[in-house]
């Protein structure tokens, strides 16, 4: 190459590097619903298609090990915007609230220059804590039958400007009812179930109708990313994808296994991420809104429960936390069944603070229009024909006290090794880790899990003078 096109070339190339050296970034979330993260192919599930994903994960950053605090919609939606774990946000169940002072993105952000929006699904309160923009394009209600078409006129207009965005999309799909995109692509009698369902027809009918639920949200996040790039931003945009909490089957939603609280998380940031890379990093939800807020240049906030994971994003580190912590309160989803765990990325130790009870999820075992009739035939004759039935029902309704799984090695954490001497020392170290979590907290256990606190969160009031 002659030196003048050599010359050229270079001062092109740092043209390009350099042109949004003094911008902020632009922040683009898009969060699915009810996604069980090791059903998308990224993370080893064998059925769903998800070209849109993969390609985003090619062009960015996997985390191996992202969770939620909570394995329901809106205590892990709040724990994302606040930075705060749910009790200190005051978000300790589904159909509760945070505190009016609670502070999140809107409040962090908008100081910065940013402007702050929200599309599709938003299922936090009160509107003192969660002030966003509201971007109309996508169905807010996760329940309607069907999704209504979406509409990508409205984050068109909120990418255009000068002023700095952070857009949150959350879209409805895997929710159910599961009634959105082509089931067809999936013969219930080819698809592979989980060890963790018992394989019934109906199981297997739903399940399909399930993974065409993913695709659809896939073909979604397609259209939003073509529509970033259309807006002439992606080059200076952090684009980051969850599947939210696992789907509504028998031991994701409303748990605290691994199906339940590991959450698919990708992040692509061109110049700053590296391309189809992987991390192991252990990060969380509470992460989230402290990462944002220091990438846009801000002051970390003292009432951060969580930490910046910059420096994973930019390649400077490969790890991050040292435990991820869960808690789940059942009310008003059942009869309470408080649980508490903590992992370390390899184990994860679970302890439910009431065994002697049985766990019930009025949803998934209940009537009405979103039950799902496949735990019928669990409880039918296939308790006895079925191949796993009744295990998979006692494991879900019978639970010890403790429970230590190797989640690498048993993903679905069948095998409970809590008795097993080998893993004492590994079992007591998790228990330590997680008490000094729950004493971090103010959390007294079973006690939150009471109708006195919960009211007492919708109520928008401090909780620790609710337990009883």
């Amino acid at each position: 190459m002659k030196a003048p096109l050599f010359c050229s070339v270079l001062a092109a190339l740092f043209v390009c590097l350099s042109s949004h050296a003094g911008e902020k970034p632009n922040f683009l979330f898009i969060m699915g619903d009810d996604c069980t993260y090791n059903d998308l192919p990224l993370y080893g599930g064998v059925n769903a298609k998800t070209p849109n994903l993969d390609a985003l994960a090619k062009k960015g950053l996997t985390f191996n090990q992202a969770y939620v605090a909570s394995a329901m919609c809106q205590p892990c939606r709040a724990e994302l915007y606040t930075g705060q774990y749910p009790l200190s946000n005051g978000c300790s169940w589904n159909h509760s609230a945070s505190r009016p002072e609670t502070k999140s993105l809107p409040h962090f952000l908008r100081p910065l220059g940013y402007k702050v929006g929200i599309a599709g699904k938003v299922h936090v309160k009160p509107d003192t804590a969660y002030p966003f923009d509201t971007v109309e394009g996508f169905d807010p209600s996760c329940v309607r039958s069907p999704t209504l078409p979406h509409d990508l006129s409205g984050i068109t207009e909120y990418m255009k400007g000068d002023e700095p965005f952070c857009l949150v999309i959350c879209l409805v799909e895997s929710h159910i009812p599961w009634v959105m995109g082509d089931a067809s692509q999936y013969p219930p009698k080819k698809i592979k179930l989980p060890p963790n369902l018992a394989d019934t027809p109906v199981t297997r009918k739903h399940y399909s109708d399930y993974l065409a639920e993913i695709t659809y949200m896939d073909s979604q996040v397609g259209e939003i990313l073509n529509t970033l790039n259309a807006s002439g931003k992606e080059d200076n945009t952090l684009v980051m994808f969850s599947s939210e909490q696992g789907s509504q089957f028998p031991g994701c939603k409303w748990t605290n296994w691994n199906t339940g609280l590991h959450t698919a998380l990708i992040a692509s940031w061109p110049g700053q991420t590296m391309e189809g890379e992987r991390t192991d990093a252990l990060v969380q939800f509470a992460d989230v809104a402290p990462t944002l807020v220091d990438i846009a240049g801000g002051e970390m906030e003292s009432q951060f429960d969580g930490t910046s994971f910059a420096s994973v994003l930019r390649g400077e580190s490969d790890s991050h936390r040292k435990f991820a912590y869960g808690m789940h309160n059942n009310l008003p989803e059942g009869p309470k069944y408080p649980i508490r765990s903590v992992t370390d990325g390899r184990f994860r130790y679970i302890h439910n603070l009431l065994p002697d009870e049985l766990y019930i999820e009025k949803h998934l075992m209940g009537g009405g229009r979103l039950n799902n009739p496949y735990w019928a035939e669990w409880l039918g004759d296939n308790p006895m024909k079925g191949p796993n039935s009744y295990e998979n029902i006692k494991r879900y309704m019978s639970r010890p006290k403790e429970q230590l799984y190797h989640t690498v090695e048993d993903p679905y954490e069948l095998e409970n090794l809590a008795g097993d001497a080998g893993y004492a020392e590994i079992k007591d170290g998790l228990r330590t880790a997680l008490a000094d979590w729950m004493k971090s907290e103010q959390d007294p256990g079973a006690p939150v899990d009471t109708i006195k606190a919960l009211k007492a969160s919708r109520e928008g009031k401090h909780l620790h003078g609710a337990f009883e």
